[in-house]
């Protein structure tokens, strides 16, 4: 099978959120089929890093762009019912490249993932397709409306429903639609769009993300994620101001480490606070977290899956979340991990890891073996695999999903 593959950051390498789900799917399918990528690449670095993707896929195309240039398109925007999303991930040049692959090329399935790049193919109706929102970029621009200040609340609730347009128009064009969770695909379903729908997860490389077997620091906390992300940045800032000093009237010799690319100058001030360390970026996450006693994830805005909260899972190191946060995770409270809404909750949540070895050990090997269960990859593919038949049988019945052999 032929496939042709589009998402809107260029998944290679898979270093961050938004590339570790589309590189997982194309190394996936690119073990039996064809496969081509189409995506954009913002920098000039970046389109040097994403020339390593070709062992793993058939052919790739970068759509080269300029952040300055999108922006300027997503201000133009304003006043119009297009999304200021779908305006940013435009290219010209890859609208072209995608254009052409579909003139000179034969494809058997189309599979696109997030809707701010599902504009590209939208006109196309010979070839099945399929379109992973992942998260519904729409709920997570009216949360935003929630908690800004006017009159940037304003601007996050009117890209909020443009977004949310475009989410269901967008989706009556595609055969069948994907979310990250079943909390997504129930919000996907809620739109009433007609169109067939399911969800598989994110997954985790457990062989990656492994229990170290040092020993930790029993005094110390890690939140991980980037830094220039304001979910990110708003549940550190209220973790600072309102659970930190709780911590510290129990337990004096609490630490934070806070560890993510790009922090902001307000997020490097967080420094200054007793106990508090911002990393910035590191090459390897995994020693901060290892030498922890557990992990934090108080996001007040969260929308699909938290890979902290897997690969934190992963290693054996317990995790303290907010319900929004946790939700993502197929894991039970209590059980798999800790679950906390207010300020003291967090605190009796986190000192009640510090402060007994052996709840400590008890997490630490639930939460593994629930990632082991429930969030590999292979899993994950598996039920990917699945939705990619369904779709096709909806197109033609007696087809397979055979393999191609790739081309040299």
């Amino acid at each position: 099978m032929r496939v042709l593959y589009i998402c809107h950051r260029f998944p290679f390498p898979p270093n961050q959120g938004g590339k570790i789900r589309p590189f997982s799917m194309i190394r996936h399918l690119a073990q039996r089929h064809q496969v081509v990528v189409c995506s954009l690449a913002r920098s000039s670095a970046e389109a040097e890093e994403a020339q390593g993707i070709a062992p793993h896929c058939a052919q790739f195309h970068i759509g080269r762009v300029e952040d300055w240039f999108q922006s300027l398109r997503m201000v133009a925007t304003l006043p119009t019912p297009r999304s200021a999303s779908s305006s940013f991930f435009h290219s010209t040049r890859l609208a072209r490249a995608i254009n052409r692959l579909l003139r000179e090329q034969r494809f058997d399935l189309i599979f696109v993932h997030c809707s701010s790049v599902a504009h590209y193919v939208e006109h196309v109706r010979d070839v099945p397709k399929i379109l992973d929102f992942a998260d519904m970029d729409s709920q997570k621009w009216l949360a935003y409306a929630r908690v800004k200040p006017f009159p940037l609340n304003v601007g996050y609730w009117w890209e909020g429903r443009r977004v949310l347009a475009e989410e269901k128009r967008l989706a009556r064009r595609f055969d069948l639609c994907t979310a990250i969770t079943r909390s997504e695909w129930e919000t996907l379903e809620s739109y009433g769009i007609g169109v067939p729908s399911d969800w598989f997860p994110n997954g985790v490389d457990t062989d990656y993300f492994v229990p170290s077997g040092d020993d930790y620091d029993a005094d110390a906390i890690c939140f991980v994620g980037r830094m220039d992300y304001y979910p990110n940045q708003q549940c550190m800032f209220d973790f600072c101001a309102k659970v930190l000093p709780l911590l510290r009237q129990s337990k004096p010799s609490v630490t934070l480490s806070i560890v993510g690319a790009d922090p902001s100058p307000e997020v490097r001030r967080l420094g200054e606070l007793p106990g508090v360390t911002v990393t910035g970026s590191v090459p390897d996450v995994r020693p901060h977290v290892a030498k922890s006693a557990l992990t934090v994830a108080p996001l007040s805005i969260a929308r699909g899956t938290q890979n902290k909260i897997l690969e934190a899972m992963a290693m054996g190191v317990p995790v303290v979340a907010s319900r929004v946060a946790a939700g993502g995770v197929d894991a039970i409270a209590g059980e798999h991990l800790l679950v906390a809404t207010t300020p003291s909750e967090y605190c009796d949540a986190v000192l009640r890891v510090l402060s007994d070895r052996d709840e400590r050990a008890r997490l630490s090997r639930a939460g593994r073996a629930r990632v082991l269960s429930h969030h590999t990859w292979s899993s994950s593919m598996q039920r990917m695999d699945n939705i990619i038949e369904r779709c096709l049988a909806s197109r033609s019945p007696d087809r397979e999903l055979q393999p191609q052999a790739r081309s040299s």
